[in-house]
């Protein structure tokens, strides 16, 4: 007989487990920013000190950042009382692999460190990489060592994400479910498609699955790394491929996807490519499908995030961020034949949701 369903031990079991994430990137976080603070007085004594990161627009201060990602975590559990999806399974791994990975990001914080010193970004641009891939895609994002070109950053990244987002990333990456939710409504996951482009490690693919366990998905991306990776995150689960391939040239027939995703991809892409991997999406949708972005804020959607949106690339090597935060999606997704249905914010991200213009049945 099943057990009745219980709202305090779901709210209890959530809580435990949020309260351990944030407890445990927080803690990197806080430990990170003191050895880089070490790191700027000794450059001060010996007159190598670089200018440090300045802005003059509004920088939200402790309480405002701690209100939104209590907002962000009261989100995330409302959608698991209401069915939405179910209480998430993170998949953060044993406590050697969880202080594995914590050894390998701090044992890595010198190079990243000096990178962004020396203003070093194009360490993984070689002869062989350039012929299979584009330049823009082929510098340290982040001043990060390999860029997303190795095995060893595959298996730092969801560590260094998390560390950016005081261990919400995930929660993050959620927001994007409820309106594929509202797209999948009374439709048998088994006969439906999505393909999530620039997947990486496969994070929000997993939450897909958790929803949908016999929906069919597929992650794209153009790191053989970041998908060996994504693999072997994903490998309980059945119905899931991969593809290596750029999303400016989807490989899959006109009209054949139920759904596409992407997270944190849009501010890493050069104005023009954006424009390219949108107009690809509207091909690859059917009519009536739906396309959800999870990614950065932009100027003006929180204006007391401005200022940090501004520090941002001052901090890392981002080259197309400051494009991004200035964009009009709504005008460059209606030119590409997808209409914009709504914004949410969540926490320092957003969730933007665009929809195919038709019904299901058209494509059928």
């Amino acid at each position: 007989m099943a057990r009745p369903f219980s709202p305090f031990a779901t709210r209890a079991a959530y809580g435990t487990r949020q309260a351990f994430r944030i407890a445990w990137y927080l803690g990197h976080g806080i430990a990170m920013s003191r050895l880089a603070q070490q790191a700027r007085e000794g450059a001060r004594a010996s007159g190598s000190e670089r200018p440090r990161p300045h802005t003059d627009r509004p920088v939200p201060g402790r309480n405002r950042l701690i209100a939104d990602m209590t907002a962000l975590l009261q989100r995330d559990l409302e959608n698991v009382e209401a069915g939405i999806y179910p209480l998430p399974a993170d998949h953060d791994g044993s406590w050697p692999a969880l202080i594995g990975r914590s050894r390998l990001f701090f044992q890595d914080l010198p190079a990243v460190r000096q990178r962004r010193e020396k203003g070093l970004a194009s360490e993984v641009l070689t002869d062989a990489a350039g012929a299979k891939r584009p330049r823009y895609y082929l510098q340290n994002f982040h001043f990060q060592s390999g860029g997303w070109m190795t095995d060893e950053s595959a298996r730092l990244y969801d560590t260094q994400v998390e560390v950016l987002f005081n261990g919400t990333a995930n929660a993050i990456r959620r927001q994007a479910l409820p309106p594929l939710r509202e797209a999948f409504a009374g439709r048998d996951q088994r006969r439906l498609r999505l393909v999530d482009i620039g997947c990486g490690t496969g994070r929000f693919l997993d939450f897909v699955k958790q929803a949908w366990p016999r929906l069919p998905v597929v992650g794209l991306d153009l790191s053989e790394a970041y998908l060996g990776e994504a693999a072997r995150h994903l490998e309980r689960w059945s119905r899931v491929g991969f593809v290596v391939a750029n999303a400016e040239s989807i490989p899959m027939p006109a009209s054949s996807c139920d759904a596409v995703t992407s997270i944190f991809l849009l501010h890493e892409l050069p104005p023009e490519v954006r424009r390219i991997v949108l107009r690809e999406v509207a091909r690859v949708l059917k009519p009536g499908g739906r396309l959800v972005v999870v990614d950065s804020l932009q100027y003006g959607d929180a204006p007391a995030y401005d200022g940090l949106l501004e520090l941002f690339p001052q901090s890392f090597h981002e080259p197309y961020y400051a494009t991004y935060v200035e964009e009009d999606f709504r005008a460059i997704a209606e030119r590409c034949g997808l209409m914009h249905s709504s914004d949410a914010q969540a926490f320092l991200s957003k969730v933007m949701v665009f929809d195919k213009p038709g019904s299901s049945s058209e494509a059928a």
